[in-house]
């Protein structure tokens, strides 16, 4: 599709997303970083990577091992 349109096209698309852009609202690092860490830390207890995963509800679990008779 970019090869179909100009490049004066491209840039005026590229204008208006920018335009769409500068409208978000914007927050200082200092507080959403700080939200980040709270929630991160709140969460920690429910994180599978953390705590890991009980063996009874491992779908990842081996069901057996190989048997050779």
């Amino acid at each position: 599709m970019a090869q179909e349109l100009s490049e004066k096209e491209i840039l005026k698309m590229e204008v208006e997303q920018l335009k769409k852009e500068v409208k978000n609202p914007r927050a200082l690092i200092s507080k959403t970083g700080k939200e980040i860490k709270d929630y991160v830390e709140a969460e920690a207890g429910n994180d599978p990577l953390l705590k890991g995963i009980p063996e009874d509800k491992n779908p990842f679990k081996e069901k057996g091992g190989c048997m050779i008779s």
